[in-house]
């Protein structure tokens, strides 16, 4: 038992502890049109240790949208000069490679570069608009919809070491690094420019999410996975199933225990989605179902991603559509496509969490791999930095027990779901939280137990650790996770009258829930079901 455990404390790395990234790689972009852009920009520097001579202001349209050559003029070509004219950049002649090594050769390109990301700021567009006056030759037996040249303007920046080449601007440009294992590779000198932005609602939502980064790599990314699939079979959209339900084995793998929806619709709006660290899904407008609700429990560092067409086409709302809504709501990074994008380029989310989870890429080198096209309609919101998997796991361990964090049970909960994943038998995952001393005090390790022994056909060992949990101060949307899992052992143990009273808790300790009416109704069914047999 105890060997098991120490192989799981060996085992249970997120990603290769690597050397970090630093401030000094990143030029921030703000507007100067828009005061408040450059108050994001200020912070990230200070937060980030960005030098002050990287923090540069361009005249910008101050909405969302600006013209193609608005584009060009204003922010494409100024950057690139800028760049150049700093020392940041050299341009000239270079062969650089693909995800798979094999050299592709461009005429001109950035052969020397000392940084490798930009942060857009609060305040910079977020769209480039088609212009129907650029004529390219048609490429031959392609969809209109790859005939324009819209973008977001996160990925038509992303290309810019490669300004001095005549690319097409119609449709997206093929990703020549996408599904690259080999962080080194996303760099300027091989083409690419790793773009996201500090963006939302507001540009107090912009900042927050800098400082949730910096608490996510100091704590750790803690909490519960979601995926809500569709159960698609046709040919035309279940890769967008498959790159979900990747994520969650994947997820599964690395100990974050995920819980999958199936059905057709997104998850209802009554589903107790407790303690977020990872979600993703699909396939709705607006953000909706938990989404919606007044609170929901992003922890600190959460990754949030909605597949829809249209996920980002606004990022100032905290209703519509969903990257705005996510981000309002407390996600820390997104991403989402401004334009309809078409599936297969799309952000494939499954590479995104490999690489951010496994092979030790920053959010903005994780982010760029998983996109098939640049060019095109994907914005990438977040702190480029951020990096919550980087330490090992001894290193994790040490921290949270130096400073008695809280966060120390959801270590222990980690390890316990990795266990369980790599095949220990649940009596013995099952004894190794019992013989922990912070299992005593923690809601999230009780309801855990309580799982455990449910699985195992303990229903009076389960209601004892979900009551114990029910103690121990959990979250609301816990509080509910932990009422419906007991009332449902009680239930099969026939002690009704008790799983109703776990039902009434239900709404008197959360008022407004909307699952009040089903829950109601089905109080009123089971009390029927006791008068009839009396």
């Amino acid at each position: 038992m105890k060997e098991f455990a120490r192989l799981a404390l060996l085992l249970f790395v997120f990603a290769p502890c690597f050397a970090r990234g630093g401030g000094d790689e990143v030029v921030v972009v703000y507007n100067k049109n828009v005061p408040s852009s450059k108050g994001v920009a200020d912070y990230y520097a200070k937060m980030r240790d960005v030098p002050s001579r990287q923090v540069w202001g361009f005249p910008l349209p101050e909405g969302e949208d600006m013209s193609r050559d608005e584009f060009k003029s204003e922010l494409q070509l100024p950057l690139a000069e800028k760049l150049e004219s700093a020392g940041l950049w050299k341009f000239g002649e270079t062969t650089i490679q693909g995800a798979d090594g094999v050299p592709v050769h461009f005429i001109r390109c950035v052969v020397a570069s000392k940084i490798r990301y930009v942060v857009l700021c609060y305040g910079v567009p977020l769209r480039v608009d088609e212009d129907p006056n650029i004529r390219e030759p048609e490429r031959k037996a392609v969809p209109d919809l790859f005939h324009g040249n819209g973008a977001s303007v996160d990925s038509e920046l992303v290309w810019l070491p490669l300004i001095e080449n005549d690319e097409r601007l119609s449709g997206p440009m093929p990703n020549r690094l996408y599904g690259c294992t080999n962080a080194a590779l996303l760099d300027p000198t091989n083409g690419i420019l790793l773009v996201t932005r500090l963006d939302g609602p507001g540009p107090d939502i912009a900042m927050g999410l800098v400082k949730k980064s910096i608490e996510a790599e100091k704590d750790g990314l803690w909490g519960r996975s979601y995926f809500d699939s569709r159960s698609i079979t046709d040919a035309g959209y279940k890769l967008g199933d498959e790159w979900i339900l990747g994520s969650a084995r994947l997820c599964e793998a690395e100990g974050f225990n995920p819980i999958v929806d199936t059905n057709p619709a997104t998850f209802q709006p009554d589903f107790p989605m407790s303690q977020i660290a990872i979600y993703a899904g699909w396939y709705s407008e607006n953000a909706d179902g938990p989404f919606a609700q007044p609170t929901v429990e992003f922890m600190p560092g959460a990754f949030a991603y909605h597949l829809h067409s249209y996920s980002a086409a606004t990022l100032r709302s905290t209703t519509e559509h969903w990257c705005g809504p996510l981000l309002a709501k407390g996600a820390t990074c997104t991403m989402g496509c401004v334009d309809e994008p078409s599936l297969q380029f799309t952000p494939n989310v499954e590479a995104f969490l490999a690489r951010w989870m496994l092979n030790g890429f920053t959010f903005g080198q994780a982010a760029w791999a998983a996109q098939p096209a640049l060019s095109w309609q994907t914005t990438v919101i977040g702190d480029p930095l951020y990096r919550p998997f980087w330490k090992t796991p001894e290193q994790i361990l040490e921290h949270l027990r130096r400073n008695h964090s809280p966060d120390l049970q959801w270590y222990y909960w980690r390890v316990a779901n990795f266990l369980q994943a790599k095949g220990m038998a649940l009596s013995e995952v099952e004894d190794y939280l019992e013989n922990l001393p912070v299992t005593d005090t923690s809601a999230v390790l009780s309801q855990k137990l309580g799982d455990l022994c449910d699985l195992q056909g303990k229903p009076e060992s389960a209601i004892e650790f979900y009551k114990r949990a029910l103690t121990l101060n959990p979250s609301g949307e816990q509080r509910i996770q932990i009422r419906l899992a007991l009332a449902n052992v009680l239930l099969g143990q026939n002690q009704t009258s008790k799983a109703i009273a776990d039902y009434r808790a239900i709404m008197d300790e959360s008022p407004g829930y909307p699952g009040d009416v089903p829950l109601s109704n089905k109080i009123a069914a089971l009390e029927q079901k006791i008068s009839s047999s009396k």
